[in-house]
């Protein structure tokens, strides 16, 4: 069993797909950081000043002037500010992934695209064809 794991987990579809998550991952955090300190910064300033990493609603029904404060209260709260944040996170990380696979899609195309070289006859084809030419000039 041991062994077949080994075979399993040394394949290179397995190793490929590690390698991917590990890059996936630190993509992702990339990406966070960003949406959280580029991207929002900008829009929350062109939007009023608007911190969207602090909206919230306080579902508790308590008075908190801000989600640290209803968080140490652990008062229930919907963080719509982070979820927008999450949801932008996510635009760009698709687009990106879009973007690689269409690269990648368009390279695949142009290695199929080019002609296939076409495989030298063998020593015996090349020899018929002489005999073959060869008859053809005798008669």
């Amino acid at each position: 069993m041991l062994k077949e794991f080994k075979e399993f987990a040394m394949r290179g579809n397995v190793l490929d797909m590690a390698v991917g998550i590990i890059i996936g991952a630190s993509f992702g955090k990339i990406v966070t950081s960003l949406v959280n300190d580029v991207i929002m910064p900008p829009i929350g300033l062109l939007m009023g000043k608007v911190d969207f990493s602090q909206l919230f609603i306080d579902i508790s029904g308590g008075d908190y002037a801000t989600l640290k404060a209803a968080e140490a209260a652990s008062a229930a709260t919907i963080k719509y500010g982070a979820f927008i944040q999450t949801i932008l996170d996510f635009t760009i990380v698709a687009f990106a992934i879009f973007m690689v696979i269409k690269a990648m899609n368009k390279m695949k195309k142009k290695e199929e695209a080019k002609p296939a070289v076409p495989a030298k006859p063998s020593a015996e084809v090349a020899l018929l064809t002489e005999i073959r030419d060869a008859l053809k000039t005798r008669h």
